[in-house]
């Protein structure tokens, strides 16, 4: 217990403290301010530091000039006859508030358990928040860490001019991870960068003394005092930020939107993601990115996507930087990507960073966390078809973790509920992730990451379809000092599907393919300068690919056995890119990627008669080549360019222009990636695709940035896309290059977003007009598609409207909607019958001339989370409410039969009626 005479020693010295920091006299002269033209003068003559919600003080304006008054009295005076309070702290805090009054405390249990000091002048300031005394602990903790003075670099008697390099890692001081995206500035600059994937960040400053500012989303603003006498390095812990009713807000320059210099660029957390309702209950991550403008899915119940007018293989999606062909379970109800890992994703669908290449549509990056390491805790979940198990934590504290996560279903149970035409049906899907995160040493780190996925299913028949993706890679990041930094990535990424025929054992039969790659790049970050950022790399990824085999399955099956020879061919790039910051509010990107394409042998390779249609009867000769041979080269130059120009620091221009490569080809007649699709890697006879785009962009923020919107508009070309022929054979065809087409392309649009981030209301809302036409109108192909003139893609759709909103009414329940409205896909229908040589034949439409009807669908989620004790062992969650509110019979697919003399056609909807979905969830 404390002696009295000390405790009042210590009062003594924290009232002295005050009076004489209050008696620090100040003059001001505000005209109409703004509060935070207010706090930032303040902040330069007192050297507080003020936190508050700027949007409650939006509609504040002050006009106020007095010479030589204390702080105290210059807010007394600002905030008279307002409902405006302020609170000021012994830290040099100043915590602004509407409404609500500040009680300055000190810590609870700073004078032993069970005790307090609340309304002691001179303790330490903290927001009074009922129920989070966990909380008021951690502002202490952190007010201490924010006012000390760090001095980094080799320290010298006196402080010489110019600039230096502070770099570091910002952290979750929870659980280890980095944080992603995070923004580092210099106080009252607009010297700033954001953190990379591994958290890292290189900030140049001025030697002598600086306070940095360290913003991110979900975190609490915080800061450090550094004073900088050379390079040197300083690692940041921050804190999840715990929002409640009575809260403070800090508010943070959320402008990335804005300054970004990339267009068509959306960063999602997995917070975001799991506010969204999703079929069955169970967050996914592909059914957020089809809410997104611009991004169109293919049909219902699927996760493939078309992005800005490009086919669904257009789009090269990434898991920790593995190549993910098929990222669909369940019939493309499940996405391939366990929620529970995944922390956040990133979709490029016009400024493509120069490092990524090989797709002419969009990137779509999806990074899993790292694992705590900490201590170790996990997360279950169970629903009506699936469940799931993640396990992560220390292998050595503080240096080694792992994260584990396992998904299964058991749906078989529902599809007996169905019609009696799909009781015989059955379905499944497996997926496993693991990450491991190893630090070597400051400079050095070891990153392995593993994922294996199995579907197979079955729709009352005697075919089984299946597939699987498997991926492993090794990354190793080492840092040479504080400006450049290197990644070095190795792995292979495989995918196999088949389809497997028994019931007749002597029509039995089943078809392999696979396609897979081992790669292996180098890419490097150098921090320049303040105003330049070069980014360049090297890769290499050899491609190794079964384009079809076809078994007889079973001793007694009469099937012919027919295998397609396998392709091989190796594509290479390097890169160079630049972000250039001309001044603070004028920035550009700029890159150039040369890809390189080698198809290589062994193969057989036919040639075709010069000036005529490629037909098995224009054949002339065909050549084989040995292994490893270069059968024919490909390639060219890439270029990636793209500007943005603040108006004001809310507001900016965009502009951008990108061309691309496309070396892999899906050769598919569905508009949605199927276990049946076959690709195709290009050769003399089949050209890669080319596409470039130029794009538009208009940012603006609302309400102190919580409100964001903007408009972008686009121009795309595709050249050499493929298209089919008429009656064409797809599956196990020797000369495939016979049933294709090379088509021209164009597509353009417009799309708008409105995005609220913060507050009990939350969520976006998205509109996208958009078309895609396709052009055949070369006479040596063989074939004119519509006469020569465009026509709709399969997946042109000019109308897509999405809202997704988040309604909170307290800590533990909220609501989510989702309504989802687009155009109907373009279709080509049977119009008339006719004879022709004695038999009757059917007459079509031209290609794509009409559309199934238009798509509608809302999706309502109820989200119930237990108490939100710190102490606790386990937390819980659950979540129930209905897919397809309105049980509209969405069109999954259309057929048509013959039968009677006439032609009839069908409509198949797989969600026909409204579905109801409940899960529960526990972390621990």
């Amino acid at each position: 217990m404390r002696k009295p005479y000390l405790l009042l020693l210590y009062l003594f010295f924290n009232c002295t403290l005050v009076m004489a920091q209050g008696t620090k006299l100040i003059t001001v002269d505000f005209k109409q301010a703004t509060i935070g033209q207010v706090a930032t003068d303040l902040q330069t003559k007192t050297g507080y530091h003020f936190y508050y919600d700027a949007a409650q003080f939006d509609s504040l304006r002050v006009t106020l000039q007095l010479t030589d008054k204390p702080l105290e009295a210059v807010l007394n005076q600002a905030f008279a006859n307002t409902n405006y309070h302020f609170a000021i702290t012994s830290d040099h805090d100043v915590f602004l508030t509407r409404e609500h009054e500040l009680q300055p405390q000190l810590a609870t249990g700073y004078y032993g358990k069970g005790s307090s000091a609340a309304g002691v002048s001179g303790a330490a300031a903290i927001v009074v928040v009922p129920d989070y005394t966990e909380l008021a602990e951690k502002k202490v903790a952190n007010a201490t860490t924010e006012n000390k003075l760090y001095e980094v670099g080799i320290k010298t008697n006196n402080v010489k001019g110019g600039n230096v390099t502070l770099a570091g890692y910002i952290r979750d001081i929870k659980t280890g991870e980095p944080v992603v995206g995070a923004s580092v500035t210099l106080l009252n600059s607009k010297n700033g960068i954001a953190t990379n994937q591994f958290g890292y960040f290189s900030l140049s400053l001025p030697r002598g003394r600086n306070v940095i500012n360290i913003k991110a989303l979900g975190m609490r603003d915080t800061r450090r005092q550094v004073t900088m006498y050379s390079d040197g390095n300083l690692n940041i812990e921050v804190q999840e930020q715990v929002t409640t009713l009575k809260e403070v807000k800090v508010s943070a320059d959320k402008v990335a939107n804005v300054r970004s210099v990339e267009l068509g660029a959306t960063r999602l957390d997995i917070k975001s993601i799991k506010q969204v309702p999703a079929v069955f209950g169970e967050a996914d991550v592909l059914r957020v990115v089809l809410t997104l403008p611009g991004v169109t899915s293919v049909g219902e119940a699927t996760t493939g996507f078309n992005v800005r007018g490009g086919a669904a293989d257009q789009n090269l999606i990434l898991l920790n930087d593995a190549t993910v062909y098929n990222p669909a379970h369940f019939f493309g109800f499940f996405s391939a990507f366990n929620p529970d890992i995944v922390k956040n994703i990133e979709l490029y669908k016009a400024s493509i960073p120069e490092r990524f290449g090989g797709r002419l549509s969009s990137v779509l990056d999806v990074t899993n966390r790292e694992g705590n390491k900490k201590l170790f805790t996990g997360s279950a979940g169970i629903g009506l078809l699936t469940s799931r198990l993640n396990i992560e934590g220390p292998i050595v504290k503080d240096k080694t973790s792992f994260i584990f996560g396992g998904r299964t279903t058991y749906s078989d149970w529902l599809l007996k509920l169905l019609p009696d035409e799909y009781k015989n049906s059955s379905a499944s899907f497996y997926d496993l992730n693991l990450d491991i995160s190893h630090q070597i040493n400051e400079k050095n780190n070891l990153y392995f990451t593993g994922y294996i996925s199995h579907d197979a299913f079955r729709l009352n028949s005697d075919t089984t379809y299946g597939y699987s993706n498997r991926n492993a890679g090794l990354k190793w990041k080492h840092t040479y000092n504080n400006k450049l930094f290197s990644l070095i990535s190795v792995g292979v990424d495989d995918y196999k599907y088949n389809v497997a025929s028994e019931g007749n054992e002597v029509n039995g039969y089943k078809l392999n393919f696979n396609v897979s790659q081992t790669y292996a790049k180098a890419d490097f970050t150098y921090y320049l300068s303040p105003k330049h950022t070069l980014s360049y790399g090297i890769s290499t990824l050899l491609y190794h690919l079964n384009g079809g085999d076809l078994e007889p399955e079973g001793n007694k099956s009469l099937v012919v056995p027919d295998m397609l020879e396998p392709e091989r061919a190796l594509e290479s790039a390097l890169y160079l890119g630049d972000k250039y910051d001309v001044t603070s509010n004028l920035s550009f990107n700029v890159g150039l990627r040369y890809s390189l394409y080698n198809y290589l042998g062994p193969h057989t390779v036919y040639e075709y008669a010069d000036g005529q249609p490629k037909t098995e009867n224009s054949l002339v000769d065909s050549t084989s080549y040995g292994k490893n041979k270069v059968i024919k080269t490909y390639g060219g130059p890439e270029i990636r360019v793209s500007g943005r120009y603040n108006i004001t620091d809310d507001f900016s221009v965009k502009a951008g222009y990108n061309t691309l490569r496309q070396y892999i080809h899906l050769l598919s007649n569905t508009t949605a990636i199927s276990p049946t699709d076959v690709y195709k890697l290009s050769d003399p006879n089949i050209k890669p695709q080319y596409g470039d785009q130029v794009s538009f962009g208009l940012y603006k923020n609302f309400k102190s940035n919580t409100i964001e919107t903007s408009v972008e508009v686009y121009y795309k070309r595709i050249k050499d896309y493929l298209d089919y022929k008429s009656g064409a054979v797809l599956v196990v065809n020797h000369h495939i290059e016979t049933d294709v087409l090379n088509t021209r392309g164009k597509a353009y649009g417009i799309e708008f977003l409105l995005r609220k981030n913060v507050g009990k209301l939350n969520g976006w809302t998205s509109y996208t007009y958009s078309r895609t036409f396709l052009k055949q109108d070369d006479p040596n192909a063989g074939e004119l598609i519509n006469e020569g003139t465009y026509y709709p893609a399969n997946y042109d759709k000019p109308h897509n409207f999405n809202f997704t909103g988040n309604y909170r009414f307290t800590h533990r329940y909220s609501v989510s909607l989702n309504v989802v409205y687009s155009t109907g896909r373009p279709i080509t229908l049977p119009i008339a019958k006719y004879d022709y040589a004695g038999s009757e034949r059917v007459y079509y439409s031209d290609r794509n001339q009409y559309r199934v009807p238009d798509y509608f669908r809302s999706d309502f989620s109820i989200n119930i989370e237990g108490n939100h004790r710190v102490h606790q062992k386990t937390h819980n969650t659950w979540t129930l409410g209905v897919y397809n509110l309105t049980g509209r019979k969405n069109a999954y697919s259309t057929y048509f039969t013959s039968g009677g003399g006439t032609i009839t056609g069908y409509q198949l909807s797989i969600f026909a009626t409204a579905i109801p979905f409940i899960n529960y969830n526990i972390r621990f």
